[in-house]
């Protein structure tokens, strides 16, 4: 089931933070895609820069007949992480994440939900509450330099 996510950009800088970036709408490597770009600071108790979408208007999106979601990127050999919440959680620093490198050409990430880790949080995963996705440059110093071209959830 291919998404049409409305990206909203989010740094550390909403809880103090000084890491900077932006996301645009742009053609790299031929294919039409959200671009986010920046610098990760840990100054000032920072160290984030993400793209994220909600997937229904305030409330849930039941992914239960999927396995995970799939995403096309294109970056700069970094880290990034997957994560996603659901309506079961109430703090913003809570989710549930998994970790990908996003190389110099083209690709399909596939994530499937069991492979969701929770972070600060007691919850279990729920695809039937699904909530929000976001991909961000976390936790360390780096160059942000990341296209997603489309998103997905697989079967």
């Amino acid at each position: 089931m291919d998404l049409a996510p409305n990206w909203e950009y989010v740094a550390d800088t909403v809880m103090g933070g000084v890491s900077q970036g932006s996301a645009v709408q742009a053609v790299i490597a031929g294919r039409t895609a959200t671009h986010l770009t920046g610098a990760v600071s840990l100054d000032n108790n920072g160290g984030f820069v993400q793209i994220a979408f909600d997937l229904a208007d305030g409330g849930k999106f039941d992914a239960s007949a999927y396995t995970g979601i799939a995403f096309d990127v294109f970056g700069n050999e970094q880290t990034y992480d997957l994560r996603v919440r659901t309506d079961a959680l109430t703090r913003p620093w809570q989710s549930f994440r998994a970790e990908f490198k996003a190389p110099a050409a083209w690709t399909t990430v596939r994530v499937p939900f069991a492979d969701l880790i929770p972070h600060r949080t007691e919850a279990t995963f729920e695809p039937e509450r699904l909530r929000r996705i976001g991909i961000l440059a976390v936790g360390r110093e780096m160059r942000v330099d990341l296209a997603v071209a489309s998103v997905s959830f697989y079967r």
